[in-house]
């Protein structure tokens, strides 16, 4: 069945399968044709999100197992729903002693069955860094000891570390001195601090509880996927969402393989797997319509639209306000520079010098380049092809012009960072990038994987976890998966864009809030505004220097600058705000800890912390903060009719353009959300049941009639083309409208974004002779948006 529009749950023990099934009613009432989960199989004890997988054979029972799951399945088919699932085949969870497939390889080592399923260099031992000492000191410390469980000896670590012990060595286990047992067995317990240096296995990012797992191993994709085919077969899923595609050794080739799997698999419906992949996509960056899936899961989307919202005219102005209260760059690039080199060198030195190795066998297999290219040389010109890589990784043989074009690129960006004669190294790695040059085949492939599997995280971690935590222009523009250089995108390439997706993408998915993302879409919605106001944004700002300067004693003007940017956006209104403290306070530590710059997770400055959280709750509830307050109160009075009209149009667009619409748990209210896991707070359902039911927000009653017409109208929705529309005189520039046509069913969309310039008191919008060209026939916009910022009609052949 082919998904209409989804809905993503964030299942975990505290919201298991039986509470979504017991949510299908509003779902189905609301329109929705598919739930949309977050991963079901057996995860970390506790987890709550799902992605720290320790067996992707079973369900998981936290969530009620798979009773409670085939429960929820036929419940949706009996309404004609289904289900989608997110899957996670590039790495699963490994710590807490949970998973069964990463005790073998401790316990047999290379030896192990499972060894295979994870990517581990067996030159040396498995480093384990999990100690919060060095082994030596946490051994004279007595925080390890031998104990036993069900009749097996187990080394634990500070009382909560479980690890097993060689089948050889349990006979002696509780005789042996601590550090000789240690010494016999497949692993070597280590200091969490060595982690980003000794670490001879690939992990998820940098988090050491995570292990990349060998899905191009066809026994290891066979038995980790055998579920999901499984449940396919017997119609209880629809299709998948596929986790951190670009982690995986070959992400093309294994987006065909489950393609291909999936096709092979009879079902009486007809139904025809819906597979789509998380994919960050670079500015200009175009995917491959040969992967054999059906588009992203939506962060492209999310960026486009945010962008389309943002008002160009706040570029220069907003940019150059940060610079002048942070003392930073006012442009992205040289902070986004200066974040890759700092992960290259801080979190991911282990890994570079894996690639590094890789790389330097190859002139030493090839006769031509022996004494010509040394180690170090290697080293810089890696070292700087990732500092400007421009997208997340290249993929090889299957995709030769676009990985060209990558190539040129980052070859055009590295150019100034070369040192005096070694261009040509760089040249040669760019050279075996593409899969050519001289040395042996199977140390070209190795290499070359080293070096996708690096680039990766190093964009990820850089960008979304470090740079966005760093630049404040605005932090609307500041999200997964965004382009943070720029404000603004023409109305003229949105256009271009929505086309392309009609062309080449109809079914990937859109989204416009997700599990991860920094700010909610109406968080983001609101802060848009202040782009289209950048002169009135700067007095208050400076207003709000002034009167805060005592209050803000300690605090970096920075992380001042991103707090108030931050109320603006996320303000609840007083009946919240004791929580409001809380969230904000979360939000400041993952904030500065991620930025790195003046605390971080390894070593957290504790006063600085306090420091900001003591100025935000001063800010938000403090009798010192009831003058800011009072000015907050009466900008956000002065912008919610443009802040609403943002959050309107953003919604409409994203159940109207070309593609599957998501719906991301309770954003059917206003999402004022922040970065996880604010984002995934408890969801008041009644509350949202209860509005649609009486019709009291304005968000949700869009929301309903976009779903209702796509019900009304699948084929339309789902096949149609995409037309930009003219649309002419003083508000042209702020007007977006176009047509879907299919076999004589035609959709007709006006929307208004960026309404601040034209807004007088209240909500009244300024279009003078704002027309929109309508089949040869002139349409005043003043008409079609007389009290909303989106319009549509749909109009069916008899």
């Amino acid at each position: 069945m082919t998904p209409r529009a989804t809905y993503r749950f964030q299942f975990h023990k505290d919201f298991p399968f039986a509470r979504a099934e017991a949510l299908l009613p509003y779902l189905d009432r609301l329109g929705i044709s598919h739930v949309y989960a977050s991963p079901i199989t057996t995860a970390a004890a506790g987890s709550t999100h799902g992605y720290d997988v320790i067996d992707p054979t079973r369900i998981n029972p936290e969530l009620g197992g798979e009773e409670a799951f085939r429960s929820l399945a036929q419940s949706a088919r009996d309404r004609g729903m289904g289900l989608i699932i997110d899957i996670v085949p590039n790495h699963m969870g490994v710590g807490g002693g949970g998973n069964r497939w990463w005790n073998d390889v401790l316990t047999h080592g290379a030896d192990s069955a499972y060894a295979r399923f994870f990517d581990i260099d067996w030159s040396r031992k498995l480093v384990l860094p999990i100690l919060g000492s060095p082994l030596s000191q946490t051994l004279a410390d007595g925080q390890i000891a031998v104990e036993r469980a069900d009749g097996q000896a187990e080394i634990v670590a500070y009382g909560e570390h479980r690890l097993p012990i060689r089948d050889e060595d349990q006979a002696d286990a509780e005789t042996l001195p601590l550090a000789d047992l240690l010494d016999r067995q497949h692993y070597r317990l280590a200091s969490w601090r060595v982690s980003n240096d000794e670490l001879n296995w690939r992990r998820f990012f940098t988090i050491n509880d995570l292990a990349g797992l060998r899905v191009e191993d066809d026994a290891v994709f066979e038995e980790t996927h055998a579920l999901y085919f499984r449940l396919y077969a017997e119609g209880l899923i629809d299709g998948v969402r596929i986790d951190h595609v670009d982690g995986l050794t070959d992400p093309i080739g294994y987006c065909r393989k489950l393609r291909q799997r999936f096709d092979t698999i009879p079902r009486d419906d007809g139904n025809r797997a819906y597979i789509v992949v998380e994919k960050i996509l670079a500015a200009d960056e175009a995917m491959g319509t040969d992967w054999g899936v059906d588009g992203t899961s939506g962060y492209d989307f999310m960026e486009e639209v945010s962008a389309l919202l943002h008002a160009p005219e706040g570029t220069r102005p907003l940019a150059d306000l940060w610079a002048q209260l942070s003392g930073r760059s006012a442009d992205f690039g040289p902070e986004e520079l200066q974040a890759r080199e700092d992960l290259l060198a801080w979190q991911f030195a282990g890994q570079l010098d894996q690639c590094v190795t890789a790389f330097a066998k190859l002139p030493a297999s090839a006769t031509d380049l022996v004494g010509s290219i040394t180690t170090p040389m290697l080293r810089r010109a890696i070292e700087r092809l990732l500092w400007v890589f421009p997208v997340y990784r290249t993929y090889g043989p299957d995709a030769p012009e676009t990985d060209r074009l990558i190539r040129d690129e980052a070859r055009s960006r590295v150019e100034r960072f070369i040192p005096p004669g070694e261009a040509f190294v760089v040249d040669q790695i760019l050279t075996w990038l593409a899969g050519d040059g001289p040395g042996e085949d199977s140390l070209r492939a190795e290499a070359v994987r080293r070096f996708q599997q690096l680039s990766a995280p190093i964009a990820a971690k850089a960008v979304e976890d470090t740079a966005f935590y760093r630049h404040g222009v605005l932090l609307s523009r500041n999200d997964v998966g965004f382009d943070a250089g720029r404000m603004s995108m023409p109305i003229a390439e949105f256009h271009d864009r929505m086309t392309g997706r009609a062309e080449r993408f109809p079914r990937a998915m859109l989204t416009t809030a997700t599990h991860d993302h920094k700010r909610g879409e109406d968080v983001r919605a609101r802060l848009a505004v202040l782009s289209a106001m950048p002169d009135e944004w700067r007095e208050i700002v400076e207003r709000w220097r002034t009167e805060t300067l005592t209050l803000s004693e300690g605090v970096d003007p920075a992380d001042w600058y991103m707090l108030v940017q931050t109320l603006v956006g996320a303000w609840p209104g007083a009946p919240a705000l004791e929580e409001f403290v809380g969230r904000v306070a979360a939000w400041q530590e993952k904030a500065l800890r991620e930025g790195k710059l003046r605390s971080s997770w390894e070593e957290p400055d504790s006063n600085y912390e306090k420091r900001c959280n003591t100025l935000a709750k001063a800010l938000i509830t403090g009798t010192e903060g009831q003058a800011f307050r009072a000015d907050l109160a009466a900008l956000l009075k002065a912008i919610a009719p443009a802040a609403t009209a943002n959050s309107l149009a953003q919604l409409g667009l994203r159940y109207t353009v070309p593609g599957i619409p998501d719906c991301y748990q309770g954003t059917e209210l206003e999402d004022l959300s922040l970065v996880d896991p604010d984002n995934r707070r408890p969801v008041d359902y009644a509350a949202r049941e209860a509005a649609l039911s009486d019709g009291s927000s304005a968000k949700m009653t869009l929301l309903a009639t976009l779903l209702a017409a796509r019900r009304q109208h699948p084929a339309l929705f789902a096949e149609g083309d995409y037309q930009p529309l003219a649309v002419t005189g003083h508000g042209k520039d702020r007007v977006l409208a176009f047509r879907r046509t299919h076999e004589g069913t035609t959709l007709t969309v006006v929307v208004g974004i960026r309404l601040w310039p034209l807004m007088s008191e209240g909500q009244h919008v300024d279009w003078r002779d704002t027309q929109v060209v309508i089949d040869d026939e002139r349409h005043p916009v003043a008409e079609l948006l007389a009290d909303t910022s989106f319009w549509h009609r749909i109009d069916a052949s008899a």
